[in-house]
């Protein structure tokens, strides 16, 4: 992807990176304010498809997620990409999550994702969030999370 200054991509870059570790850390509130007001949202959990009209992901749905794991969150990704130009900008990547969920099991599985951010109040801030795995073809309909990059 071509990125049309170089400026713009290392702020979009940093706020990627402050949402990254703001979910690491477990901080709702700072997740929350990645967000612009008004996000399309394709995220893992339910529904199918999130359009919120307050700053998203919606704390209370990620204060629950983030509390089903015990001790920290591992979120790592790599392969990011990303193009910028005016007051848009595009990113893609890998994530690798992982940790221990209150109940003992372990959570270790790798997602796309693809965020679509804006330029609001000379923040860059997320308007568009899509995540996913893929699916076996086989017709079992299930979701291919033995994938490792």
């Amino acid at each position: 992807m071509t990125v049309t200054n170089p400026e713009e991509e290392a702020q979009v870059r940093k706020a990627i990176d402050e949402l990254t570790e703001a979910l690491r850390t477990k901080n709702v509130d700072q997740i929350s304010a990645a967000y612009a007001p008004e996000t399309v949202m394709y995220v893992l959990a339910p529904p199918l498809q999130n359009v919120t009209g307050q700053n998203a992901p919606g704390a209370a749905g990620v204060r629950e997620w983030l509390g089903s794991f015990r001790g920290p969150l591992g979120y790592d990704s790599r392969d990011l990409h990303m193009a910028v130009s005016g007051d848009l900008a595009l990113a893609y990547r890998l994530i690798h999550i992982s940790g221990t969920r209150t109940d003992g099991n372990a959570t270790d599985l790798w997602v796309r994702e693809t965020l679509g951010f804006r330029q609001l109040d000379g923040a860059w801030k997320i308007i568009h969030q899509h995540q996913s795995v893929p699916m076996y073809m086989d017709g079992s309909n299930k979701a291919a999370v033995d994938l490792k990059p």
